[in-house]
């Protein structure tokens, strides 16, 4: 059975040139992709449009079909407040868990806030948040 903590992201590989990320949201909006959440990150050469979509199965299928480089990746959601202290919490439990977060980017919804993390070891970030009972962001909730 699939674990509803653990979430699909895709990422999109975008050239670092004028232009190219109006033409890959247009194949994002030609293709019926929603992004409930995004994050763009850059290199020099080349940016990485992470994304949060619905249907990320058929969403993936559709912007290879149009030549697009796409990946995708297990995340997990934590579920944070907007108050100080409310990170490290989460950081803190996954540090004395030795578990690595390689990236993370926020996320807010009129029902929720929250933080997208990668992490090395989903499974095991998923149970030492649970035990520590912070609360974690299931794919359906989103």
């Amino acid at each position: 059975m699939a674990n509803d903590n653990i979430i699909t992201q895709l990422s999109i590989f975008v050239n670092n040139e004028p232009g190219r990320l109006a033409a890959v949201a247009r194949i994002l909006k030609d293709c019926g992709v929603n992004m409930k959440a995004c994050n763009l990150a850059e290199s020099t050469e080349f940016g990485i449009l992470r994304a949060i979509v619905d249907e990320p199965d058929k969403a993936f299928e559709k912007i290879k079909a149009k030549g697009i480089i796409v990946k995708k990746t297990d995340i997990i959601g934590v579920a944070i407040h907007n108050v100080p202290g409310s990170l490290f919490e989460a950081a803190d439990v996954l540090g004395h868990a030795n578990i690595n977060i390689e990236y993370g980017y926020a996320y807010a919804s009129k029902e929720r806030e929250g933080l997208f993390i990668r992490v090395d070891e989903p499974e095991k970030a998923i149970e030492a948040l649970s035990k520590a009972g912070i609360k974690l962001i299931k794919g359906s909730e989103i």
